[in-house]
């Protein structure tokens, strides 16, 4: 027998182990850890400039053209792109899970190369930009110079030079970005009264930037082949391009003939400013500059951030003047103090276990015996990680935690029936009851190794972001409870036969008292049991209103993706009204942040002003604030939760008539979402424009807030935006001989910030803009300032004479989804309310004010992860079944015996719905991981009760009545004390606090729930199914002259 060999050499047996143990230590100290796998979809944004456009320029002139090229390509899910009136388009490809980044951005710019014979020159001037978009945010980190000394521009390129690049290069790091385009820039700021006296044009001034400040290649003097030899070669370098403001100041315009030059100073202002001036961050009341910080896809998160902060503090070393820097969003703070708790969890759990165990086996020896099987299954499962390609996350760390009182079963279950057969036989030696013990429970044990791990076997076929999270869990709790099932054939035999003594000393007064009363339990239990048996018709009734029950709690119990967490920080959105410039902006966001300031809540808060987070693109009426909350152990009151503080300031924010704020909390996966809640595209294919798309959308979001169920519904469409439409007298334009393309070169370069080149410096290259003094842009008199040259007569023609402005009103953003015109729709569940009943209400809200459909709903972030991954947790649950069924099925070699065993699932699935119910969780992914793992644990009870049921009727000839009793009555010990050990092993989950709290809760409500019921309730009915089902089978074998064949050779594997 396989187990002998190990209770005959025990220091083989723990050789193994030790190397088990060893080998996951090892993989442990490599694995990297972060707060969940990798769930975001690959994300390709694909960035154009067109300098002055409106936002629908954009969108009909560069956004459709890329749009329709790269629609289709590879893998891809969905697209979205957001053009502004600043200029930008910034156009976003999302891919299926799992697809390899690298490989869709390939893909991208194939289909970016198709389209861009059809962009405006201008675009393809600058370029089109096409990059992955890394979701692994680490850290945030503002730089700020307290003392206000350092000028902001000089301020966001220092960092920009010495911090980024020195960042980019830690290890594990996947990208640095300095936000807010605030690079050094050469400023061309022209006078156009100037212009007009020189009779010189913009164009022309544009020309001669370009043709003196080029990089030009030249040759080599004397290099071969020469037709006489020649000593020395000689490079001729040219002057290249311009580095300073004087050189650019030195820029000839025209020679005149007198000799005399036109110089760019005599009609322009250059200075050293900053590409952009319509961005600004703030470290409080300080102006600052703010970096992202990204990880790579494969990295140690928390070794990488510790990485990142010591290379920083080096750096700081080397600051100018009071510079400094403040981390004010750092997504590892979260994963630190989650893998804390889960290790304080896993202690507590062991605890437990520790102690139930010595109630049920009455002595040190037998306790440690399966307490040693805990730490080779669960250290050793981390080699599992690593072999697999997983993490150390959320999934895998609570996969481990639950497995903690799996580990222990089947060691219970040899020491179990060790200690009873040295009870039962007092002549047979411990040796030789070990013999005999494992002889007896080989079979059983590897029952519930294959029922454990072949229930989770069809979600390691499935894909996307359901099938990440359950194929973590999943393949992580096989790998431990392959090596526990190991464990209990080799370590814990061999450790019985060591350790185990057959006179057992006097046992402490409160496990006599608790040994007594279980007696008396067990004494209950199989009367119990016996009625069962001659009350069949009553039972089976109360199964069915069980089953009732069962499918009216899946009903009512609301749906949902994964729980919101305390993430220990919130966002606030400001929208200002619509034309508001970036100083108000800046005035409106500094209020905001003087509330947050006293509060003890709220360690710190960072201003991003002329931002708009839920655009993603630079709007000056827009701000945003992130609020760094206090520790959560700081916060521990549930009115100091994120939730409730999101709910206090919107109430404080709400008052505020200068513009509209609301604060919401991040969302659960970070990557999936820019905030928490639901994100949709109201998508139009019938010609709509967007005045009439808002003015439709505005119906909904006004019903949608009318609504229980729903709250903060709002939309980024705002088509009333003032702005001025452009007139062309085109009959006058060609009577006076102006090219069209040269007025609006004109105009654009006077009021817009036109590119026109590069220069270098520092070792960089920045770009050179021009762009018209404040007072000659100020209002739209400024058009009478500008001129244009006539090619007729040479001429200067002032442009309001060839064109008139018109007041009007439009988009400053322009959403398209899937390349269809589109609005987005944010909103959040009511409290009360899940993720899933949101989704569910909004999509009602559109079908009753459309009736019609007029609007396709394409859901993005994690609404569209819900909607598509609705069903997979009953696939995967069915299929579990399927599987379990199938195995237990070779293991009995009989089709019918294992439905006695799986009638024991639908009494662990009552008990998770009732307690998830009762508690006011979700059935959402956490709940589902653990309806799968209930299956098995529900079977394995069934198991241990059928398995010696048929042993007595089989072997020892008793009937089915007597045999049915005499396995529950020897079983219900073991089934109670696996049961208990796990349910009070999970417990900790239960209640548990801090971050990631509600995760916990989640998944370990449902499984102590479904436990407590199948040790409870359905240990009472197993014997009586098994009970029927074989009376069936022998039934049909009368009937049909055959039945099942008692065939039991698999105790003998």
């Amino acid at each position: 027998m396989f187990s002998k060999f190990f209770i005959h050499r025990p220091v083989f047996a723990s050789v193994i182990s030790i190397i088990i143990v060893i080998a996951g230590i090892i993989s442990m100290r490599v694995l990297p850890v972060e707060e969940y796998p990798q769930l975001t979809p690959p994300r390709i944004v694909v960035q154009a400039h067109y300098s002055g456009a409106d936002a629908q320029t954009i969108a009909d002139t560069v956004a459709a053209p890329l749009e329709e090229a790269i629609n289709g390509v590879e893998n891809m899910i969905y697209m979205q792109s957001t053009s502004s009136s600043s200029g930008e388009l910034s156009l976003s490809v999302y891919f299926d899970v799992g697809t390899d980044p690298q490989e869709a951005l390939v893909n991208v710019n194939n289909r970016i190369r198709i389209a861009q014979a059809g962009l405006p020159e201008e675009v393809k001037r600058i370029g089109v930009n096409a990059f992955e978009m890394n979701p692994n945010i680490l850290e945030v980190v503002q730089f700020y110079d307290p003392s206000g000394a350092i000028d902001i521009v000089e301020l966001n390129n220092y960092v920009n030079i010495n911090v980024v690049d020195e960042i980019k290069r830690v290890p594990g790091v996947g990208n640095a970005v300095l936000i807010g385009n605030q690079n050094y820039s050469m400023r061309i700021w022209i006078k156009p009264d100037l212009l007009q006296e020189y009779k010189i044009t913009i164009p022309e001034v544009i020309a001669s930037i370009r043709e003196q400040n080029s990089q030009y290649a030249t040759g080599k003097i004397g290099e071969q082949p020469m037709t006489t030899e020649n000593p020395y070669v000689y490079t001729v370098k040219p002057e290249g391009r311009l580095k300073s403001i004087k050189e650019f100041e030195n820029i000839i315009l025209r020679s005149n003939e007198n000799g005399s030059t036109l110089k760019l100073k005599d009609v322009a202002e250059i200075s050293l400013g900053s590409e952009n001036y319509a961005f600004q961050s703030f470290m409080k009341e300080h102006s600052a500059a703010p970096v992202l910080i990204f990880a790579q896809s494969n990295a140690n998160a928390l070794e990488v951030a510790t990485a990142v902060n010591e290379r920083l503090q080096e750096l700081s070393q080397f600051f100018p003047g009071e510079l400094t820097y403040k981390i004010v969003y750092d997504t590892t703070t979260f994963v630190q103090i989650t893998i804390k708790e889960v290790i304080k969890t896993f202690i507590e759990a062991m605890t437990l276990v520790f102690i139930v165990m010595y109630l049920f086996l009455g002595n040190i020896r037998a306790t440690i015996i399966p307490m040693l099987a805990v730490p080779v299954s669960i250290i050793g499962s981390f080699a599992g990680l690593l072999i697999m390609g997983f993490s150390i996350n959320m999934i895998t760390l609570f996969a481990m935690i639950l497995a903690i009182g799996i580990v222990v079963d089947d060691a219970i279950i040899v020491i179990e029936n060790v200690e009873r057969i040295l009870e039962e036989e007092p002549n047979l030696s411990v040796i030789e009851a070990t013999d005999k013990a494992m002889d007896e429970i080989i079979a059983p044990i590897i029952s519930i190794v294959l029922v454990l791990s072949s229930v989770f076997i069809p979600v390691a076929f499935m894909e996307g972001f359901v099938g990440i999270i359950q194929k973590q869990f999943a393949l992580t709790m096989v790998v431990a409870v392959a090596i526990s099932g190991f464990c209990a054939l080799t370590l814990t035999p061999a450790l019985c036969a060591l350790m185990l003594k057959k006179e057992r000393g006097k046992q402490f007064w409160f496990v006599r008292k608790f040994n007594e009363f279980f007696n008396l339990s067990t004494r209950i239990y199989s009367a119990g049991v016996a009625k069962t048996l001659r009350h069949i018709i009553p039972s089976l009734i109360i199964v069915a209103i069980m089953i009732f029950a069962i499918t009216s709690l899946f009903k009512i119990v609301p749906g949902g993706l994964v729980p919101n967490e305390d993430k220990g920080s919130l966002i606030v959105m400001n929208t200002l009204p619509s034309a508001s410039s970036i100083t108000r902006t800046i005035d409106h966001a500094h209020l905001l942040g003087s509330s947050a300031e006293q509060d003890k809540n709220i360690d710190l808060y960072a201003l991003i002003t002329g931002y708009d987070l839920i655009s993603g693109s630079l709007r000056e009426n827009a701000s945003v604030m992130f609020m760094k909350l206090a520790h959560w152990d700081e916060r521990k009151d549930p009115s100091q939760s994120s939730f409730a503080l999101a709910g206090k300031y919107n109430q404080i924010f709400s008052q505020n008539r200068d513009g509209v704020s609301f604060v919401v909390n991040p969302p659960p996966i970070t990557g999936l979402s820019v905030t928490g809640g639901f994100e949709l595209y109201a998508q139009t294919t019938t010609g709509k424009s967007y005045a009439e798309i808002e003015k439709d959308i505005k119906k909904v979001v006004e019903m949608a807030n009318q609504r229980g169920d729903l709250f903060l519904v709002r939309t980024s469409l705002d088509t009333n935006f003032p702005q001025y439409n452009l007139i062309l007298d085109k009959d006058k334009i060609k009577a006076y001989g102006v090219s069209i393309n040269e007025l609006f070169a004109t105009i654009n370069s006077t009021i817009g910030n036109y590119y026109v080149n590069d220069f270098n410096m520092l070792g960089k290259t920045f770009k050179v803009n021009i762009r018209a003094k404040s007072n000659f842009r100020d209002s739209e008199a400024a058009f009478r300032n500008i001129f244009v040259k006539s090619h007729t007569t040479g001429d200067m023609i002032p442009v309001n004479s060839l064109a008139k402005l018109e007041r009007s009103l439009g988009p400053d953003n322009v959403d398209r989804f899937n390349a269809y015109p589109a609005a987005k729709v944010m909103g959040e569940p009511a409290p009360g309310y899940t993720s899933g009943q949101a989704i569910k209400a909004i999509s009602e809200v559109f079908k009753e004010v459309f009736p019609d459909n007029d609007y396709i709903l394409g859901w993005s972030g994690t609404a569209y992860q819900e909607v598509h991954s609705a069903g997979t947790g009953m696939i995967a649950f069915i299929f579990g079944l399927i599987f379990v069924y199938l195995i237990l099925a070779a293991q009995y070699e009989r089709w019918l015996m294992p439905v006695a065993v799986l009638t024991a699932v639908p009494f662990s699935v009552f008990g998770a719905l009732l307690t998830t119910w009762a508690r006011g969780l979700n059935n959402d992914i956490y709940f589902q991981i653990g309806l799968l793992l209930l299956i098995g644990l529900g079977a394995k009870n069934a198991i241990l009760i059928i398995e010696f049921a048929m042993d007595a009727h089989e072997k020892e000839g008793k009937s089915l009545f007597d045999a049915s009793i005499q396995a529950a009555k020897l079983r219900f010990r073991p089934i109670v004390m696996t049961s208990l050990a796990f349910a009070l092993g999970v417990l900790p989950m239960v209640f548990s606090t801090g971050a990631g709290a509600a995760s916990r809760h989640s998944i370990g409500t449902g499984v102590v729930g479904g436990m407590i019921a199948a040790s409870t309730i359905a240990i009472f009915f197993i014997p009586m199914f098994y009970y029927m089902i074989e009376n069936f089978n022998i039934w049909l074998g009368k009937i049909f002259g055959r039945g099942e064949k008692q065939n039991r050779k698999v105790k003998n594997v």
